[in-house]
């Protein structure tokens, strides 16, 4: 049981603990979008390697188990998202081409990933999607890739651990058209189908 005089320190650790919150799957947990439906399908064990570092990826720790998700929360006129920054050149962050055209695709063109429940099998490949952030700036990018949210901690994945189910990984044209600030790379926004 803790004493009166522990319960400040507590509070301070519980309050770093929340602040710390940098990834999209602790987005997803803050968020709560579990209560959506769309519960988590298994877990990868990582594996590290040769993780590229240009956008700051969560490159995969060895024995570190990672949250793997089918779905992704339901689709709306406005669906909360968590948009990460994402090169889709060759040699960077993005990995392999991308799934829907199996080609690269330069850091200025309007390109993103969706995650793999959104992806949905690539029935979104090549469709425009809005995507608008907090200060109601919007902007319009096509769907070239999935955000794996089952897959993984290999080279194919630049050894990064699979994404989130809310992710809309997106280049650094479609940060800079919103005006958000790359350094961060990761912020909330609402995204819909055009």
């Amino acid at each position: 049981m803790a004493t009166a005089g522990a319960r400040p320190a507590m509070a301070v650790f519980l309050l770093a603990a929340v602040s710390a919150c940098h990834t999209a799957s602790c987005l997803v947990r803050r968020a709560g979008f579990d209560a959506a439906g769309c519960q988590p399908s298994g877990y990868l064990p990582g594996r590290s390697g040769n993780c590229e570092m240009s956008n700051s990826p969560d490159c995969c720790v060895d024995g570190r188990q990672y949250v793997q998700f089918l779905c992704s929360p339901p689709v709306s006129a406005t669906t909360p998202a968590v948009l990460t920054l994402n090169s889709f050149e060759k040699g960077k962050d993005g990995g392999h081409p991308s799934e829907c055209d199996n080609a690269y695709h330069d850091d200025s063109e309007m390109v993103v990933a969706l995650s793999t429940g959104w992806f949905n099998g690539k029935s979104r490949c090549g469709r425009t999607v809005k995507i608008t952030a907090k200060g109601g700036s919007s902007v319009s990018a096509k769907v070239v890739d999935e955000c794996d949210s089952v897959n993984g901690c290999d080279a194919e994945h630049n050894y990064e651990e699979p994404c989130a189910n809310n992710v809309v990984d997106a280049s650094p044209a479609v940060w800079g058209a919103l005006g958000l600030d790359q350094n961060i790379g990761m912020q909330e926004v609402t995204w819909s189908d055009e």
